[in-house]
């Protein structure tokens, strides 16, 4: 029995679909992670100098971010694990009215096999393109959400959106902080719909429309991110 010419191509269509979800999928698992890294790091949960020493003798700290100023340390926060995250007041470095100097610092960390990572307090060094994909506090592979994050944002640039043109969604890429996390649950057509499914909205964004939207999703996604670790710290105690 001879195939008919339109199965060949319909299979070929079907594996091009199963492969691009594949893809969109994967994407979003990595940025859904890096995003909940970079959320729980900002949202730690205060800890007493003590406490932060008997971790480190214990070898359970896995990321430190200190800040100096005047050879003084005037923030420390350390990670056990990626999701545990911990903050020591800053006036309660030191012991009654001496500083916790940066010699007493290093000389606490220093047989520790990770190596702190000192914070600068600036955001948005790379401009309007987001921070949080290239400097999740990840031990190893924290490349990876940034190359997830380019990938997005080349796919994006290469199709055809449905519910915005691309200067919407670069506007919700870079300013609106998580539009590469929304492209990927809604376009060309939201993950939950059925295969071959893709309803018209009633208009596309411009991209002066999603400029304007980008400012409310980055507030949003600022608040989102606190929630995130308040829910966090009350689980994990």
């Amino acid at each position: 029995m001879i195939p008919h010419p339109g199965e060949g191509k319909d299979g070929w269509r079907r594996a091009a679909r199963i492969g691009g979800l594949a893809v969109r999928i994967v994407l979003l698992l990595v940025l859904l992670w890096g995003a909940l890294v970079v959320a729980l790091s900002l949202s730690p949960s205060p800890r007493t100098p003590a406490e932060f020493r008997a971790a480190v003798a214990a070898g359970h700290v896995s990321d430190i971010r200190y800040r100096v100023e005047d050879g003084n340390v005037r923030s420390l926060r350390w990670a056990e694990g990626p999701l545990n995250w911990h903050e020591i007041d800053v006036l309660s470095l030191g012991d009654g009215s001496r500083a916790y100097t940066s010699e007493e610092f290093w000389r606490e960390v220093s047989g520790l096999s990770v190596e702190p990572v000192q914070m600068d307090g600036r955001t948005n060094r790379g401009g309007i393109i987001p921070d949080w994909p290239f400097e999740a506090p990840l031990p190893r592979g924290a490349w990876v959400i940034g190359a997830a994050w380019v990938v997005t944002f080349l796919i994006m640039l290469g199709s055809v959106p449905r519910l915005g043109n691309r200067w919407a969604w670069f506007w919700l890429f870079t300013v609106g902080q998580i539009g590469a996390i929304l492209f990927l649950l809604l376009e060309p057509r939201s993950l939950w719909s059925g295969a071959g499914e893709r309803p018209v909205p009633k208009g596309r964004l411009t991209g002066g429309q999603g400029c304007l939207m980008s400012i409310g999703l980055s507030i949003l996604a600022g608040f989102a991110a606190l929630g995130v670790g308040a829910l966090v710290r009350l689980v994990l105690g």
